[in-house]
């Protein structure tokens, strides 16, 4: 019998890698083993469409796109792409044959550990649209061998360990030994002649790993490849043969270094030097497989800008401005003005952050030291624009740092912001100078979400009863979901769609009730999912939950809704005081859980180690979904996507995305509270605002006072003084109105009719937030690339 062949039948291909691929037996295989088979299976049905795909993009000799990220939140990709490539079926009835669960076969796969939260989740449903239009393209990131973290909780504490998802073989990786690039670091720049050269202390080898990505309907695909730092010299055997066994593995162990983890703690000077060199490493890498790839291809350089489009991620990888002047000045002979107008023409610049802090800064001491070339050419760059700008006050070396967001800018011919009101604040706020100096350069490409993930796969009951009331032709036009509107008031359609909901529930609370947590499914399901940070404000949350038990607890015989509310999260390692919120909701939960006056009515649930995985369990599920970061402070979101799309009813603020989602689903299908940016900047300057706005609310003061009484084992005291002190993120102030808000949205939730009206109208209405939206105005906007076919 020979290897398995994408003509055989998907069965035959599965059996046959089960007994060449891994050497097993049907009747001895473990659920690992057949998830591996059908996984190697699946992907031999990639191979042939991903072939066609690099051929037809250099056969039209378009404009190639490549998206550069410090973060792939990928997930698993067995589910993704046997629903992309119609297999669903097949793999359900080949398992059902043999008793077995193709969905557990699918879950078994552990979710690849390449990033943290919606930065990378959006840069993996980006990779997945960009396939599903055709848009010929890259990804390109570092192949974490341990990723972010795995979060596990000690007494309510978050606790960090090792990701191990690549202990086992992944299944869906092609290594490229033949893709390799040397990376400098450190050493010396001499001038020989008229050449400048730059001598790195330290060198090590960038080695290639290719991932396919498929599109809707196996239509086309493109390559994610992601980075792996190697020695230039594995192991040196006189140092082991002279007893210095540690010694001899040290290359291995500092080049391996650089890809072990995602986002080292950067608290310490170390870790700070690590980080940049996790961001130079995959930039140069990536750009010097750009060039090779456009040498391949034409002889002029100039040309790179039509051929070319890079987009920058956030400003991790902002160094590739500096670095491919560098490339072209140093490498190729371009003059160094010629070479900054053709890094312009090629890159563009994704801003995430309305918060000055997390626009990166390097010391001038670090960058120097570890990049001393580019420490030239930057204070050239920034030379050049102070030249033509002399009356400029924004810097890029100030303060002793290099400001990664303004070189970022200049370096970009398009800087876009990700939802209506980020990329209006960016002009006036972290970005007003250069703004005004560059008046035409900044855009808008609001954020979106792929639909083939986050409602074909994550949630079939729901794909199930859209796809029977109005066919499968939303799965690659989302806003055809405007055709379900109608049905809001068909009784029937209710019933089906409450029905759904119900059931996803149910399954909900089966998983959590396997970790200890009973919960009741026909409770209200509250959930906030996302990266715990005090502008996300989970700490507002909880203060409004430990107020509800309050009142509860004064009368628990009153007429409650039973509730349940949800939290998941990770915290940076170094991020202290995300840290105490996590361990305080904790806290909170335990007490609140174990409370025989209340439990039937309210429970806290935190189940740790937040990622895809769990976020396709818990998005179905929801009913209410938690938006409450201060005005003014989160990007865009993309989760508010996901939960609105799936049904959920937004709680949330006039901040990010959801200005756009309330206009779409409607102002009333939305929960708003809270005040508005311009107000948030206005209440900063109250004296003692926070102080006053606990006076002026019994419910958040008893909340309050609860917590320093030590009433959930512990005082928090650092929680507490920042909300009685400065206040930044104005917790305080938004508390009353979050209070009234919460108590509107339980009115609503009795009535089930209208409730699930309006849950129907939220799916119907966010089809406009599909990544294939966001991608074609990336490629019309900023890009200027074309879609292919094979």
């Amino acid at each position: 019998m020979t290897i398995p062949r994408p003509g055989d039948t998907l069965a035959d291909a599965i059996r046959q890698h089960l007994k060449f691929s891994l050497g097993k037996s049907s009747d001895v295989a473990t659920l690992t083993d057949w998830r591996m088979a059908l996984s190697l299976a699946v992907r031999d049905r990639i191979v042939d469409p991903w072939f066609a795909s690099t051929r037809a993009a250099y056969d039209k000799q378009g404009k190639r796109v490549y998206y550069l990220s410090m973060e792939f939140l990928i997930g698993r990709l067995l589910e993704d792409a046997t629903v992309n490539l119609g297999l669903m079926d097949e793999v359900t009835e080949f398992f059902q044959s043999r008793g077995l669960d193709a969905r557990k076969v699918m879950q078994d796969e552990p979710d690849a550990a390449l990033g943290n939260g919606g930065l990378g989740r959006l840069a993996a449903c980006f990779l997945e649209s960009m396939s599903t239009v055709g848009c010929p393209a890259y990804g390109y990131g570092i192949r974490y061998e341990h990723g972010l973290f795995r979060q596990s909780f000690d007494r309510g504490r978050q606790m960090e360990g090792p990701e191990d998802w690549l202990t086992e073989a992944h299944a869906w990786e092609y290594e490229r030994t033949e893709a390799q690039y040397r990376i400098g670091f450190g050493g010396q720049v001499k001038q020989l002649g008229d050449r400048t050269v730059w001598q790195p202390a330290e060198t090590v080898l960038a080695r290639a790993y290719d991932t396919p990505m498929i599109g809707w309907q196996g239509r086309w695909a493109n390559t994610l490849r992601l980075w792996s730092a190697r020695p230039e010299t594995v192991f040196d055997l006189g140092r082991f043969n002279a007893g210095d066994y540690y010694g001899a593995a040290e290359p291995e162990n500092l080049a391996r270094t650089i890809s072990r983890v995602l986002y080292p703690d950067d608290t310490t000077e170390d870790g700070k030097r690590l980080r940049l060199k996790q961001e130079f490493f995959f930039t140069a890498a990536s750009l010097r497989d750009i060039l090779r790839r456009f040498d391949s291809e034409y002889d002029d350089l100039k040309l790179l800008p039509e051929k070319v489009a890079i987009q920058l991620n956030d400003t991790h990888p902002a160094i590739a401005g500096p670095e491919l002047v560098r490339l072209l000045v140093d490498e190729k002979g371009m003059a160094f003005e010629d070479a900054v107008t053709v890094a312009q023409g090629c890159l563009g610049y994704t801003n995430h952050t309305l918060l000055p802090e997390a626009l990166e800064r390097w010391s001038v001491k670090l960058m120097t030291d570890l990049l001393p070339r580019h420490m030239q050419i930057i204070e050239m760059i920034d030379a050049m624009h102070k030249n033509a700008h002399p009356d400029r006050k924004v810097e890029m070396i100030g303060g002793g740092d290099v400001q990664m967001g303004p070189i970022a800018f200049f370096m970009a011919h398009k800087v876009n912001g990700v939802s209506a009101l980020h990329t209006e604040l960016m002009k006036e706020t972290v970005f007003a100078e250069l703004n005004r100096l560059h008046p035409n350069r900044i855009v808008n490409e609001t954020n979106g979400i792929t639909p083939r993930r986050w409602v074909l796969g994550a949630n079939p009951r729901l794909s199930r009863l859209v796809t029977d009331a109005i066919g499968d032709g939303w799965v690659d036009d989302l806003e055809r979901l405007q055709e379900i509107e109608p049905l809001a008031d068909d009784s029937s359609f209710r019933d089906a769609y409450d029905a759904a909901k119900r059931a996803n529930k149910a399954d909900l609370a089966a998983y959590l009730g396997q970790r200890g947590l009973s919960v009741d499914p026909d409770a209200m399901f509250d959930v906030q999912i996302k990266r715990i940070h005090e502008y996300k404000r989970q700490h507002l949350n909880i203060l409004q939950t430990i107020a509800l038990w309050q009142e509860m607890k004064d009368a628990p015989q009153g007429n409650w809704l039973p509730q349940v509310k949800i939290f998941a999260g990770k915290a940076a390692p170094g991020y202290v005081f995300a840290k105490e919120i996590i361990h305080l909701i904790n806290a909170v939960a335990e007490v609140i859980n174990a409370d025989p006056d209340t439990s039937h009515l309210l429970k806290v649930a935190y189940p740790a180690n937040y990622n895809v995985s769990l976020a396709e369990r818990l998005i179905p599920a929801a009913e209410v979904s938690q938006q409450i970061s201060t005005a003014g402070k989160e990007a865009s979101g993309t989760g508010n996507m996901k939960f609105a799309l799936n049904g959920a009813l937004t709680i949330g603020t006039l901040d990010g995305a959801n200005v756009e989602i309330r206009e779409l689903v409607g102002a009333e299908n939305f929960f708003l509270f809270g005040m508005t940016a311009p107000e948030v900047v206005a209440r900063r300057e109250v004296a003692e605002h926070a102080k006053k706005a606990i006076a002026a609310d019994p419910r958040l003061k008893r909340a309050m006072d609860a917590i320093e009484a030590g009433i959930f084992g512990e005082r928090f005291p650092s929680i507490i003084e920042n909300l009685m002190g400065h206040d930044y993120f104005c917790v305080t102030s938004d508390f009353s109105d979050y209070w009234r808000a919460s108590r509107e949205l339980e009115v609503a939730y009795r009535d089930r009719a209208e409730w699930t009206r309006m849950a129907i109208l939220n799916t119907a209405r966010s089809g406009w937030f599909s990544s294939d939206r966001t991608i074609r105005g990336y490629m019309a906007d900023i890009w200027g690339a074309e879609a292919l076919t094979i």
